[in-house]
């Protein structure tokens, strides 16, 4: 850690109210005093204060191979050393080159074609401006209806928030609404009482179809979709249901977007979610986070031969894909994302995910026992805890940012950094956790929860 001396807390974070940060309340910018990590390394992270706190989130899902792993800044290192830019219009890179034949052998089989982007927004914007290309291309104009999911989230950029479905998010802003379309989030807590999980995901394949003749088969473009929904509260969606999505897409034409910004490189124990997890067979994959653990941004759209065949080769007379980014395919990310492979590879990172993801959902399900918990779900080593008010599972939004504050707060005294998101608290840890730091993490969630329910019950918010 730094000497004290080298630096004030309050001047840095001084300093740090000139950052306009992602998602802030504008009414208090300016007026922040964020902690301050100075220094991190393998799960944990270290504030000015000295505290040493687990990172609950993996950052922001994408620190997979932990902090401060020294082949990963030893790649990045000896890249730079060698060239750190060349441009991806006119000039190939050895790294970004490697990388994209990497991601053929790992990716599900016929996918032999990858376009870098800057991370999961932008790779999610170029998928769909590929589509709008690939059918106007095609001759089909009117193919440009996208449908996405409540609860889902897609990025940042125009195209890729429009297609997200988090209510919270869409505030003060303009979206894509003529051409983009929400059906139900597929989430089984939220399932209605007098239906199983088979009915629920049969109602929801029957709405995705009616959905399609509605808007009408000429018209759709694509269906968007996270194996396991992210950050809309890691909701795992029932049994069939991502197969059968893939299945009703090919009936009707549609691209089949499988977005694993999340989901890739090793979070639900594989390299891709969409290939032995979920078999939904996907006409396009979108990657982020997890591909450089985090260390150098990088996203990546892989499309499938059956998809860029229709438009390359001898069919493609001069059509131009004029999309792209200056660090398409930044030698450094890709450095990164190479070296990131190798570890996963080499270290059975994905086996151990499997095995310590298991003990990780068992411990996470203890949570139930607290009246306050109205769900934990999750998949290997993405998790949530979703809070209710008594035995609603519907709160007001005051509610929801109240609870999710209140366990938050306690749990990074406690050493534990969560995401709260309403009600919600979020779990993605990188996949070198142990078992005994998952037991730290269930300790402290357990103390947390039980003073946060002591506050609720002081502010008149909770009644046992």
């Amino acid at each position: 850690m730094r000497n004290e001396k080298e630096f004030n807390t309050s001047d840095v974070q001084g300093k740090d109210n000139y950052v306009l940060h992602p998602w802030e309340y504008l009414q208090f910018s300016g007026k922040y005093d964020r902690p301050v990590i100075v220094k991190s390394d393998g799960i944990y992270l270290f504030d000015s204060n000295g505290q040493k706190l687990i990172d609950g989130p993996g950052g922001m899902w994408n620190i997979n191979l932990g902090h401060n792993n020294k082949e990963i800044i030893e790649a990045i290192t000896k890249q730079a050393s060698k060239m750190v830019y060349a441009s991806p219009w006119t000039e190939a890179n050895i790294p970004a080159s490697e990388l994209a034949y990497e991601l053929e052998k790992i990716s599900p089989p016929g996918f032999s074609r990858t376009f870098f982007t800057t991370g999961g927004s932008t790779a999610v914007d170029s998928a769909l401006r590929f589509i709008m290309f690939f059918n106007n291309y095609l001759g089909r104009p009117n193919k440009k209806h996208i449908i996405s999911r409540h609860d889902a989230y897609h990025g940042s950029t125009f195209l890729s928030a429009s297609c997200s479905g988090k209510e919270r998010d869409r505030n003060n802003f303009d979206f894509y609404t003529n051409y983009v379309h929400h059906i139900s989030s597929p989430n089984p807590y939220k399932k209605s009482e007098n239906m199983n999980d088979e009915e629920f995901c049969d109602f929801l394949i029957e709405e995705l179809e009616s959905k399609i003749i509605s808007i009408g088969k000429d018209n759709v473009a694509a269906f968007i979709a996270e194996p396991v929904l992210g950050s809309g509260g890691v909701i795992v969606p029932p049994k069939g249901y991502n197969r059968r999505c893939g299945e009703v897409c090919k009936k009707y034409d549609i691209i089949y977007i499988a977005d694993e910004t999340v989901t890739a490189f090793g979070r639900l124990g594989a390299f891709f979610a969409s290939d032995t997890i979920c078999k939904s067979d996907p006409d396009i994959i979108t990657c982020a986070k997890g591909i450089t653990s985090g260390y150098i941004p990088l996203g990546a759209v892989l499309i499938s031969d059956r998809v860029f065949e229709k438009v390359s080769g001898e069919k493609a007379h001069k059509a131009i894909f004029a999309n792209g980014f200056t660090n398409s395919g930044h030698p450094l990310a890709a450095a990164a994302a190479l070296k990131t492979i190798e570890i996963i590879k080499r270290d059975k990172i994905l086996e151990h995910v499997q095995e310590v993801g298991s003990y990780f959902q068992k411990r996470m399900h203890e949570l139930r026992e607290f009246p306050i918990v109205g769900d934990v779900r999750g998949m290997r080593l993405m998790a949530c805890i979703e809070t209710r008010i008594g035995n609603k599972k519907n709160k007001t939004l005051e509610e929801d940012l109240e609870i999710g504050k209140i366990i938050d707060k306690h749990a990074t005294k406690l050493g534990l950094v969560v995401r709260p998101y309403l009600g919600l608290c979020v779990l993605s840890p990188p996949l070198i956790i142990q078992k005994k730091q998952i037991d730290d993490i269930i300790s402290i969630l357990k103390k947390a929860i039980k003073l946060a329910m002591s506050d609720l019950r002081e502010e008149g918010i909770w009644k046992d």
